[in-house]
């Protein structure tokens, strides 16, 4: 957990309260807004992995190190690149939302030994497999638990009393949950 601490602690003000309003848009509308919302998860993904590699990517080059510009653009550039390909191919979007979604829970809950990146790689792949076979169920769980994701995120972040071991867990499935009804009821006839 304390990885996930740390990890949020790098965000600021601005990025939590724009995390939380495109969490919450992703989480209630993922499945009628499917390619913004592929595209905005994406980019969220891609943020928030770059987000967590940026010290060893800090480490690799001193001049990053030294420049905040460089430290704010590459988070950026990060999220665009991933978003761009999610906005592309939806199957392979969907696909890819699951295993990276899986992935990023893994390691931020589990922490990052060889062992849980391998079973979490099975687990994401199967996930990935079924969502593609069920693509509308797929597409809203998915966006929901993006949202839900990243919602949960910036909630642990702007609420210093809500603790990270007790809350963590139940608010994603909560979450995720309430935006994936939802978005079932909501978009019965919608194909």
């Amino acid at each position: 957990m304390d990885n996930i601490s740390e990890f949020i602690g790098h965000f600021q003000m601005p990025e939590l309260f724009i995390m939380l309003g495109v969490g919450l848009a992703v989480l209630l509308f993922g499945y009628r807004l499917k390619k913004i919302a592929f595209f905005i998860i994406w980019f969220l993904l891609g943020f928030i992995g770059v987000t967590y590699l940026m010290p060893e990517i800090i480490k690799l080059s001193p001049e990053i190190a030294s420049n905040d510009l460089y430290q704010t653009l590459i988070p950026i550039g990060g999220g665009l690149l991933l978003a761009l390909l999610g906005f592309s191919i939806e199957k392979l979007c969907v696909g890819g939302i699951c295993f990276v979604l899986v992935m990023l829970v893994s390691t931020q809950y589990f922490g990052a030994e060889m062992q849980t990146l391998a079973m979490s790689a099975v687990v994401g792949v199967v996930a990935a497999g079924a969502a593609v076979m069920l693509m509308k169920p797929a597409t809203i769980i998915a966006t929901a638990a993006a949202g839900a994701y990243a919602i949960t995120l910036a909630l642990l972040a702007l609420i210093p009393n809500l603790s990270f071991g007790e809350f963590y867990w139940p608010l994603i499935i909560g979450i995720a949950a309430a935006g994936s009804i939802f978005q079932f009821l909501t978009t019965k006839r919608v194909s």
